[in-house]
């Protein structure tokens, strides 16, 4: 599944694809550009749990991610928007799996980036037909991308030619590692490294890690299933995408996509692998 698509000042694309192991692909990805939302889901669970639940989390996340309301009236914050739809996507698979006993402990994990650009005046006038949008932040500005996850799916940044981590995985072996309990090589190799704390639909209710961010010009933020950081360094991920410009066109974030699930699989393709890049350009 590929997609490319330009969305104002967004460029994104998305590649999922089932690895060289597994039968199915239990993971889903979906982006909403009238939304601004971009979000990818790895699912988990005997028969087909976890194809059912990662879609009907996706389809549920972004259905009830409402935009802005019209007419002036003031919108939720974006991190309330985020939770109430992280929150009905995870009751939507918690109540289907209670539902449905061949569907029994199926479970999602979720990353997702959320756009809300600030409206704001320009111009001397001060009339609303002057009303522009902050796409990119200066450092006074409050954010203006939010990112929220659950479980161990990814979202990285590039910024300038150095790739960050932005969001930390709810695993038992990370957090062990964060606590210093044990060392990376460790927990490299643990048998346990695959056991996540937190899931879309294993409870009634589910805590997301929600927080803002200011993007710049020619930020490229990357989300990912474990499918691709099980098999490839963060340094492999980052030598990737340094064939991605600044200044991304859709055909480079296209052969972006495709080379990340490609190194992937020359690594083994243990797992379904799922990427979702989206650059952020300067009009």
């Amino acid at each position: 599944m590929l997609n490319i698509v330009a969305a104002n000042k967004l460029i994104y694309a998305m590649l999922s694809h089932r690895g060289q192991v597994r039968r199915g692909n239990e993971d889903a990805c979906a982006a909403s550009p009238a939304a601004g939302a971009f979000v990818v889901c790895d699912g988990m669970g005997g028969a087909a749990g976890g194809e059912v639940a990662s879609h009907l989390a996706v389809d549920t996340f972004l259905a009830h991610l409402a935009p802005p309301t019209p007419n002036g009236t003031p919108a939720p914050r974006p991190q309330t928007r985020l939770n109430t739809a992280i929150q009905a996507a995870n009751q939507a698979v918690f109540q289907q799996a209670r539902q449905s006993p061949e569907l029994a402990g199926m479970g999602t994990t979720l990353v997702a980036i959320l756009h809300a650009p600030i409206p704001s005046r320009s111009g001397d006038s001060g009339s609303m037909r002057n009303v522009a949008t902050h796409f990119f932040s200066r450092a006074s500005d409050p954010p203006t991308l939010w990112l929220a996850n659950v479980g161990d799916s990814r979202c990285y940044l590039r910024r300038r030619g150095r790739l960050e981590q932005l969001t930390d995985d709810h695993s038992l072996v990370e957090e062990q590692l964060r606590a210093g309990q044990i060392t990376a090589a460790q927990a490299a190799q643990s048998p346990m490294r695959n056991l996540i704390t937190r899931a879309i639909g294993s409870q009634a209710t589910v805590d997301a890690d929600i927080h803002g961010h200011r993007p710049q010009s020619g930020d490229l933020y990357l989300l990912a299933s474990d499918g691709l950081t099980r098999e490839l360094s963060d340094d492999d991920i980052a030598a990737i995408l340094t064939d991605v410009p600044t200044a991304a066109t859709q055909a480079s974030l296209n052969a972006a996509c495709k080379a990340l699930v490609n190194a992937a699989n020359a690594h083994g393709g243990n797992d379904n692998i799922t990427v979702l890049l989206v650059a952020l350009n300067a009009a």
